[in-house]
């Protein structure tokens, strides 16, 4: 994977180029992939190859995904890897702007919009799915009263145990250990409301 470990987008610009719907499904079709070609990747998300590249392109051109150099048999087509093993988006790194807090919103309903979408296909196709994999799976919500730093302290804390998780994750790809290893989303959010 990447050896950068986090990028954390902190411009506008950024922002909106993942910020396209097509764009953000490639992103995570080749942070899912670790490696794969226009032509592959076409394919998970049906659209022509031609359009595809451009976007990947432009998903370069920020940074936040780069050319994988060495790879395929005959050096025609490009593969792509993820520039980094995770991105980061701050809300205090746009709020004090009304445009850049507008963009910000606009990112976030379509990163919301796109893990919903990917959590209704499991519900959808969860009869394909072994019994195994239907008791592992856990959709929950718990609604606790917490202070700011209470909050923070989770937040910090669930991402620890997912960083755990990353690592053997990882280590099962470096070490050829696939068998059966599925790819997993975990979305979180923890944040205030008044009833």
């Amino acid at each position: 994977m990447a050896e950068e470990k986090t990028r954390k987008i902190q411009d506008v610009e950024t922002l909106k180029a993942l910020g396209h719907p097509l764009r953000m499904k490639l992103f995570r079709a080749v942070y899912t992939a670790r490696l794969a070609t226009a032509s592959q990747l076409s394919q998970t998300v049906d659209e022509a190859v031609s359009l595809v590249s451009y976007h990947l392109r432009k998903l370069a051109e920020h940074g936040l995904i780069e050319e994988a150099e060495g790879q395929g048999s005959d050096g025609r087509e490009r593969w792509w890897k993820p520039a980094a093993q995770s991105l980061t988006i701050s809300d205090e790194d746009f709020i004090g702007d009304p445009g850049k807090a507008a963009a910000h919103r606009s990112v976030t309903r379509l990163f919301h919009d796109q893990r919903h979408e990917l959590y209704e296909r499991y519900v959808e196709e969860k009869g394909a799915w072994s019994a195994d994999w239907r008791s592992a799976a856990f959709d929950s919500e718990s609604l606790p009263r917490l202070t700011a730093p209470e909050l923070a302290e989770l937040n910090k804390e669930l991402h620890e145990v997912m960083a755990r998780y990353h690592a053997i994750s990882q280590a099962a790809d470096e070490a050829g250990e696939t068998e059966g290893r599925e790819q997993i989303a975990v979305h979180l959010y923890g944040f205030p409301f008044r009833p």
